[in-house]
């Protein structure tokens, strides 16, 4: 067990029992953004008799003639797909952002700014096959997703307009999916976005400090801890940060310093693909069903130079709590206040750590 720094209150009527962050309400700070979570161990215990969410169904076929990012299908651009066998990147067809926007920044008194954006979205189709997902994909075609990620990392950072690129996959309708197709996205935009740019002001001055990567420092001392971490093998960790604020929440980290994904050498691909299989295994097998996140890449940004404070990582949220149809809302307090989490990292790190690697599905 973790050896926790327990110090006495300055209220000696409360000084009775000792703090226990595993039983007692207590926030905890997010080292990567310098922001709070507060944690209420205790309201697990409440009963639910809030909004729930239809399951997703179990089954799907191998192909979906109705699928716009099936092979040979038309798309809802009216473009049509190639009869493509692996990964497949094409232009979202529906962009948030666009390549020609004209240069220029609105400003009307002190409170009223606009700057113009440009940036590229595509769409990376993981895998020909419609009924599958990462979590039940064979490690080689996760390894393809894997190259193909570092491949559209690296040619969009050669662009000079492209400041930052950042995949992401919504996985579930829940999440906001809006096609069971396996299937991330790629948005790149010439500056650098709200959460990376948090991320590297924290790491930023923690390397100013210490001479050392943030997240570097963090994993070895969360491997000395053992609490944590979910899954592991010779290149990478997965694991239930410390300051995780949805339910079973995980950051992957590799073990070596590496600032983005084209660094990653083949055996760390392999192993990445490896660690992410049996990961997702055990989000499904969780509560059996096909679990809902949303996840993405953080590296270095891909204008300047000047990064050696920064670590690769990729975040997982997922938002199922209780079951397969409870979720966890940011609502309220979440909203106006701090974001907030019932069950523990530790807690959420155990559970999915005690979880088979064989797919519920197979077990069946």
């Amino acid at each position: 067990m973790i050896d926790y720094d327990v110090r006495a209150s300055d209220d000696s009527s409360k000084s009775e029992r000792p703090f226990d962050p595993a039983e007692h309400p207590h926030r905890r700070r997010n080292a990567l953004t310098g922001e709070w979570v507060l944690v209420s161990p205790h309201r697990m215990q409440r009963p639910w008799q809030g909004q729930t969410e239809h399951a997703p169904p179990q089954t799907a076929p191998r192909y979906d003639p109705s699928c716009y990012l099936c092979p040979g299908n038309a798309r809802a651009g009216r473009l049509t797909n190639p009869a493509y066998k692996h990964t497949f990147v094409f232009t979202n067809d529906f962009a948030a952002l666009q390549s020609d926007t004209p240069n220029g920044v609105m400003q009307r008194g002190r409170f009223f700014l606009a700057q113009a954006e440009t940036g590229v979205c595509r769409v990376i189709c993981f895998s020909p096959r419609h009924d599958l997902t990462l979590a039940r994909m064979d490690p080689p075609d996760i390894r393809q997703v894997v190259d193909t990620w570092a491949e559209q990392i690296e040619e969009l950072g050669r662009d000079p307009q492209i400041g930052y690129v950042q995949l992401f996959e919504n996985r579930g309708a829940v999440m906001g999916s809006s096609n069971p197709h396996p299937h991330g996205q790629v948005w790149a935009t010439r500056r650098l976005p709200t959460e990376p740019s948090k991320e590297d002001r924290e790491q930023r001055a923690y390397f100013t400090r210490r001479n050392a990567p943030l997240l570097v420092d963090y994993l070895a001392a969360e491997l000395a801890a053992a609490e944590r971490v979910v899954v592991e093998n010779d290149a990478w960790v997965a694991l239930v940060p410390y300051w995780a604020i949805w339910p079973f929440e995980t950051l992957v980290l590799p073990r070596r310093h590496v600032l983005h994904l084209p660094e990653l050498a083949p055996l760390e691909r392999d192993a990445l693909a490896d660690l992410l299989k049996r990961l997702l295994i055990r989000y499904d097998n969780l509560f059996e069903t096909s679990f809902p996140y949303s996840m993405g890449w953080h590296g270095q940004p891909t204008a300047g130079d000047d990064y050696a404070h920064w670590q690769l990582h990729a975040h997982f949220f997922p938002p199922l709590l209780r079951s397969a149809t409870v979720k966890k809302f940011m609502v309220g307090y979440e909203m106006l206040a701090t974001p907030q989490r019932d069950i523990t990292a530790e807690q959420a790190a155990q559970r999915l750590r005690a979880l088979p690697e064989l797919h519920y599905s197979k077990r069946r």
